[in-house]
């Protein structure tokens, strides 16, 4: 006897950019106020700028999923 297959976990993805993101900007005053190397400072603003098209990317990932959603499940709705 085989099981069902559960549904692939789909969450929306644009929290974990904004939370991607945020904790770069919060680690970049931490690591300038405390005097660690150059390269941290650059590292935290590499992850803050590269986090934009991430963000942007999560936001169209998205929308593509409530339209998925909608098409396979008619209860769902799609408010834009």
């Amino acid at each position: 006897m085989t099981k069902p297959r559960p549904e692939p976990l789909d969450p929306p993805m644009v929290p974990f950019a904004l939370g991607g993101m945020a904790l770069f900007a919060i680690a970049l005053p931490v690591v300038w106020l405390a005097g660690a190397p150059d390269y941290w400072l650059w590292t935290c603003l590499a992850g803050l700028l590269w986090g934009i098209p991430g963000l942007l990317t999560m936001m169209r990932h998205d929308a593509n999923r409530r339209r998925r959603r909608a098409l396979s499940h008619p209860r769902f709705e799609v408010h834009s």
